[in-house]
């Protein structure tokens, strides 16, 4: 059987796989239908200092190849989260990532400080580009500046791993990609859902209570791939892939292009169960092409392209 045993900035994974933020709870919940040993780590959804609300109703619409949401970050802050959520953490399996939110470099900053005291939190996510706050705006993922303020921020306020989570909604994310890494960044999450809309043209009315919102699922593979190798390409950190992953055929997609690890996301509202036997199919699936490891794909688009890439 194939090893998937995965390093991710100095963290042992049992496996590439990880949860996408926002699509799954805080995952310890979801443990009944995916025992954390199938999955190399829960991935929170976004955290905030204080509580959130959330947007206006109505925060979700399947599409035809995806889904558009527009949650807002709804939490209910972090103080709860540690005293209600964290607890549940211990004995699992899988590492904890816990994503944080800002509305300013310094919550950022303050979130990881307060999260670095909590030893069942085995890294940092930092979600600069969620599109459902703040009128769609992107602030943190769209200057390289800020980008690098932020992480620097967050990189001196813990000694925990952290990734910052990108956006595709730029127009070059390899500049991003190199500013997160100037700030300190040990991990880049690429990406976070692409803007997008529906509308009820009978109505006259948007499908979504923002009008705008994050559009996720299969429909946004290729672009996710794009931008997993144009990132790839520019940083020396490890890259996340996220974006329209459902087997293990995407996974392995993501890691040719050079991704370490993945995130899988939207696929799990139509199946909750997904992540528990996409470990298993990953490593048929590398028996079946007799590769050893899933880490022996990492990369291997760029070393094929350089005429290196060993046949399977």
């Amino acid at each position: 059987m194939a090893d998937l045993s995965t390093d991710l900035c100095g963290l042992h994974l049992r496996n590439p796989i990880l949860s996408a933020s926002g699509t799954f709870g805080h995952g310890l919940e979801m443990a009944q239908l995916v025992p954390s040993e199938a999955l190399g780590g829960w991935v929170s959804k976004t955290v905030t200092l204080t509580p959130r609300p959330g947007n206006s109703m109505p925060r979700t619409q399947e599409t035809e190849a995806g889904f558009l949401n527009s949650i807002g970050l709804e939490n209910r802050g972090l103080e709860a989260y540690i005293q209600h959520t964290l607890p549940q953490a211990h004995g699992t399996y899988a590492l904890v990532i816990t994503n944080i939110g800002g509305h300013t470099e310094e919550e950022f900053a303050t979130a990881a400080a307060r999260l670095d005291e909590y030893p069942e939190v085995q890294a940092i996510e930092v979600n600069l580009s969620c599109p459902n706050v703040d009128g769609g705006r992107l602030p943190y993922s769209t200057d390289p500046a800020t980008a690098e303020r932020v992480m620097a921020g967050v990189r001196a306020a813990t000694s925990k791993p952290i990734f910052a989570k990108l956006s595709a909604n730029v127009t070059r994310i390899e500049d991003i990609a190199v500013a997160a890494e100037a700030g300190g960044a040990d991990g880049l999450t690429v990406i976070n859902t692409l803007l997008g809309m529906g509308v009820d043209w009978r109505r006259g009315a948007p499908h979504l209570g923002t009008v705008v919102g994050g559009y996720s699922g299969t429909g946004i593979k290729p672009v996710a791939l794009r931008c997993a190798w144009q990132v790839s390409q520019a940083v020396s950190i490890p890259v996340v892939g996220c974006g329209g992953i459902s087997d293990a055929e995407d996974v392995l997609q993501f890691l040719a292009v050079g991704c370490t690890a993945v995130q899988v996301g939207t696929s799990s509202f139509s199946n909750p169960a997904r992540l528990a036997s996409l470990a298993q199919e990953l490593s048929e699936c590398l028996d079946a092409e007799g590769v050893a490891t899933s880490a022996e794909v990492t990369g291997r688009l760029a070393q094929s392209l350089r005429g290196e890439a060993k046949k399977p």
